[in-house]
């Protein structure tokens, strides 16, 4: 992982995750203080449901990646990753993102959050 990540971002990365403080279901607010992450050029990872640790790592060109500290309705803090996709004019029309959205492909981002096993990396 570390390696793909390395040859396609250079040395200098961060790599961040989804993390949260308690792990119980509920609504939370955005609050203020999202930072944006160098480039538009990443390596998200995602866990694959196996028996050991193993993800699927890909380079994305046309994505922006954030972190954004939201707090739960009970007061849970956490800090969330957001991918927002720049570019979906490739994208199939009738991707589910679009139907929910109502808008079409290469109009609008695509931004949806990470869950806590994906990771993104990202030039410092």
């Amino acid at each position: 992982m570390i390696d793909f990540s390395t040859s396609k971002l250079g040395k200098n990365v961060n790599a961040i995750s989804t993390e949260v403080e308690n792990q119980t279901q509920q609504a939370y607010t955005i609050e203020a203080g999202a930072k944006k992450m160098a480039g538009e050029k990443s390596v998200v990872c995602h866990k694959q449901n196996y028996v050991y640790a193993i993800f699927y790592c890909h380079e994305t060109i046309t994505t922006r990646a954030y972190l954004v500290p939201l707090e739960g309705a009970d007061g849970t803090k956490a800090k969330a990753v957001v991918v927002c996709h720049t570019d979906t004019s490739a994208w199939n029309p009738k991707h589910l993102a679009f139907e929910v959205l109502k808008v079409k492909p290469g109009t609008f981002p695509i931004c949806h959050f990470l869950r806590q096993d994906h990771i993104v990396w990202a030039p410092k």
